[in-house]
């Protein structure tokens, strides 16, 4: 059940009960992200001394649970009180992250070891991003949802413009290994704040297993039968196809073709974290005045010009230059495209099928990266990371003018009226 806003209160999500705890409680958990991403591609490329095919296999087992227990995840956490849920999965995963430096203690940190570990890892990941997304239309009303979702990528953004540089540096200082450990505390606030929300669930319901898959379909029938959530989520897999051969390449590339330590490559993912937070600082307004297809679409595209700048980067000041221009574009992008997307299908979605819907569309995407990492190294290790970073930059680019032919393009979620305009 959605919670109104404070009567007579500017239409902010700041005036929901529980959603500052929540935007608090996201914001500390992306922090702590940023040092663990950083600290497993550090060691993987750097310690292990593996190349873009080892990422790709760490990468794909982090998603492999959302392909594999995605529709029944979204099942669960449809049945199920949500706040729970999030606590707990946030508590196991911090105690999940100790095992990194007491396995480098004992000197059995390997690309099996981490692979095993990851799929664990996302296991719990799985169900606490189901239950995230369909807790916060309980805690907003729909015509907040896209300044909600504003507000949450601008928490997320400012984590990124100082976690990964924070990260690279403990990375050099103290090894990658003791760096997760900045993560194991950010889940750990993450709980206690998300148990301190004020809010009544709906009574549970049981779940048998002969329902399962009668519920599982009716989660895709809407997404896929939709005539607007359909064409964005066949697009939005195709992005996450893309998305996963580049984001297996980036840190070999940065750390091995430019020559790039670790905590440059944390520097340089700061400065996503810049445009991310430019980005998401204006969906709002972005999505008021243009509607959220619209908004979507140009992001997408902003995407896949981002990567073509990581591509045409090279050694020296010139080509240092232009991977920051890259992604300071791919932060813009992604931060001006996830509220309006997000918003979008939260507001248009009932909320009994939140969590199956959201599941639906994330088990897909996941599996573009499950499929998509791996692939995506080894061709970049056998024709080279340049060749395969231009793939992704054209793939990028084509799933953005694919949208743009579809009913998409006239999407809107019309927010409420606020006196600050944020």
């Amino acid at each position: 059940m959605a919670v109104d806003a404070a009567p007579g209160s500017a239409a902010r999500p700041g005036t929901c009960p529980g959603f500052t705890k929540f935007w608090a409680a996201s914001s500390a958990s992306d922090l702590g992200t940023y040092f663990t991403t950083v600290a497993v591609q550090v060691l993987v490329v750097v310690t292990l001394g593996r190349g873009a095919f080892g990422v790709g296999l760490v990468t794909a087992a982090r998603w492999l649970p959302y392909l594999i227990f995605g529709l029944v995840a979204g099942i669960v956490v449809d049945r199920t009180a949500h706040r729970p849920l999030l606590v707990l999965t946030d508590l196991a995963r911090g105690g999940l992250l100790v095992a990194v430096p007491v396995l480098a203690l004992a000197h059995r940190l390997s690309v099996p070891t981490l692979v095993a570990f990851m799929a664990v890892f996302g296991l719990l990941s799985l169900f606490n991003d189901a239950a995230a997304q369909s807790f916060l239309p309980r805690l907003v009303p729909p015509e907040l949802l896209t300044r909600a979702n504003a507000r949450l990528d601008q928490g997320g953004a400012a984590a990124q413009t100082t976690g990964p540089a924070l990260a690279g540096g403990l990375v050099s200082l103290v090894g990658a290994p003791w760096a997760v450990l900045v993560d194991v505390l950010s889940y750990l606030v993450s709980g206690l704040l998300i148990a301190r929300i004020p809010i009544t669930e709906p009574p549970r319901r049981p779940i048998t297993v002969s329902h399962v898959w009668r519920e599982a379909a009716a989660g895709a029938r809407w997404i896929y039968r939709h005539r607007t959530l359909r064409p964005l989520a066949l697009s939005t897999h195709a992005w996450f196809l893309c998305w996963a051969i580049a984001g297996a390449i980036l840190a070999p590339y940065v750390l091995r073709t430019l020559g790039i330590g670790a905590f440059g490559l944390g520097l340089f993912l700061s400065v996503a974290g810049v445009g991310g937070l430019l980005g998401a600082s204006s969906a709002t307004r972005l999505g008021a005045r243009f509607g959220a297809g619209r908004v979507v679409i140009v992001a997408r595209a902003g995407t896949g010009l981002s990567w073509a700048l990581v591509a045409l980067s090279g050694r020296g000041w010139v080509g240092w230059l232009l991977l920051a221009a890259g992604q300071l574009l791919l932060g813009l992008s992604m931060g001006a495209e996830s509220a309006n997307e997000m918003g979008y299908w939260q507001a248009v979605t009932p909320d009994d099928l939140q969590g199956r819907t959201s599941a639906t569309r994330r088990s897909v995407n996941r599996a573009m990266l499950v499929i998509g990492a791996p692939l995506g190294g080894a061709l970049a290790d056998l024709v080279g990371y340049r060749p395969m970073l231009w793939a992704a930059a054209v793939g990028f680019l084509l799933v953005a003018a694919s949208l743009s032919c579809s009913p998409f393009r006239h999407a809107r979620v019309d927010p409420a009226p606020t006196a600050d305009g944020g």
